[in-house]
């Protein structure tokens, strides 16, 4: 593959898994622009993979509890913080897992479609404006709930339509239901953990049940899992400080414009 397009494919990866701007429009809108072929299922699970490190490396801590948060859930009765913030997680992702796993040839065939992607940047660009204008006033101290985790786990489902943005709809969901800037952020990239990692597993499973076996070059799917994981980092790093200080504004500001940019090119295209 060629190097240049393997750096921006991994780089789009990286920045924009965890922003809520959506990765899957523009991995999606990225060959039609350039006009390219699809990078491959070898070298998605390579970008899946690198973002899954950096998620992981930047909340190790967090990372360790639902490790063992997921250990006690095994044992009745007991109770820790660990243990309520791996319940947390895992209510969450639940229905995600239960969508994916009875939708998933629909959602790749049907709706990776541009009037799809253009709609869905622009409307849950403006419904993530109005929770962030909703929630300004959001006390730190507000805890998050099981119910509370159970609606974020919902919301997060609609992040299976290109362009919705699974960072972005958690993100929105969690401030709707009153938790802070810096919570709702940290709380919907922690459930990128489990849902990254499903989404590879899936992903290897159908690798392996193909005839063709890995279909990358190990030494690109090598290049795109590292870059993607340094631009992910770093995408998370900024973010995490970004929302300590300031309001999601400017992403709904971005959806928008692009929104209206791709209504723009499909109307071009009739």
């Amino acid at each position: 593959m060629d190097l240049l397009l393997l750096v921006l494919l991994a780089l789009i990866q990286g920045i924009t898994e965890f922003l809520p701007i959506s990765s899957s429009a523009h991995l999606v809108l990225f060959p039609m622009v350039l006009g390219v072929e699809d990078q491959g299922l070898g070298i998605d699970l390579a970008l899946h993979a690198g973002t899954l490190v950096a998620v992981m490396a930047y909340f190790r801590n967090e990372t360790g509890q639902l490790f063992r948060g997921g250990v006690q859930l095994l044992q009745p009765g007991r109770q820790s913080p660990e243990r309520t913030l791996a319940l947390q997680v895992a209510v969450a992702t639940l229905p995600v897992v239960i969508a994916g796993l009875l939708l998933r040839e629909v959602i790749a065939q049907d709706l990776r479609a541009l009037p799809v992607i253009a709609t869905t940047t622009l409307v849950f660009g403006l419904l993530l404006g109005y929770a962030d204008w909703r929630g300004r006033g959001n006390a730190p101290e507000v805890t998050l709930t099981l119910t509370m985790a159970l609606l974020i786990g919902l919301a997060q489902t609609l992040a299976l339509i290109p362009g919705v943005s699974r960072s972005g709809i958690t993100i929105t969901a969690a401030l709707l239901v009153g938790l802070a800037r810096p919570e709702a952020a940290r709380f919907a990239l922690l459930l990128a953990i489990p849902t990254t990692a499903a989404a590879t597993l899936l992903g290897t499973i159908e690798l392996l049940r193909g005839t063709e076996g890995f279909d990358a070059d190990p030494a690109d799917a090598a290049t795109a899992a590292g870059l993607a994981m340094l631009s992910a980092y770093l995408a998370i790093f900024w973010l995490m400080r970004f929302v300590r200080r300031a309001s999601f504004m400017p992403f709904v500001y971005y959806r928008v414009v692009l929104g209206l940019v791709l209504f723009g090119w499909w109307a071009s295209t009739l």
